[in-house]
């Protein structure tokens, strides 16, 4: 395991992937601030503030656990611009490329699960 939560791809991307978040919720209506444009943040923030507290558990098994909840918090938080995008509050592709940048993250947090539940 990496001796930091900031060294890990999977912090780090997610991150990135939190500033984009925010960034696509300046474009929402103003009557979405504490319906959509709330629960985007939250579960975007989860993500990365999950895959920290797991490393710091103490055992292996405590950080798959929560590198699991920042996987579920990241699916909900793509359902959650998927609606937004059918509601037509994002522009153009935006959404496309966010849930691409989603689904790289995606598979940086499963590609470490794996490698933390393959015995070397």
């Amino acid at each position: 395991m990496a001796q930091h939560y900031r060294q890990l791809i999977a912090w780090q991307k997610a991150m990135a992937l939190v500033s984009e978040a925010y960034r696509l919720m300046k474009t929402f209506p103003r009557d979405e601030i504490f319906g959509l444009v709330s629960q985007v943040r939250r579960s975007a923030v989860s993500v990365p503030s999950n895959i920290a507290e797991g490393q710091g558990r103490r055992t292996k098994g405590e950080f798959i656990q929560f590198l699991g909840h920042a996987y579920g918090s990241l699916l909900e938080m793509e359902t959650q611009v998927t609606i937004a995008d059918n509601l037509g509050y994002l522009p153009g592709g935006d959404a496309d490329a966010f849930l691409f940048q989603s689904a790289e993250v995606g598979r940086i947090i499963n590609g470490l699960i794996s490698s933390l539940t393959t015995d070397h």
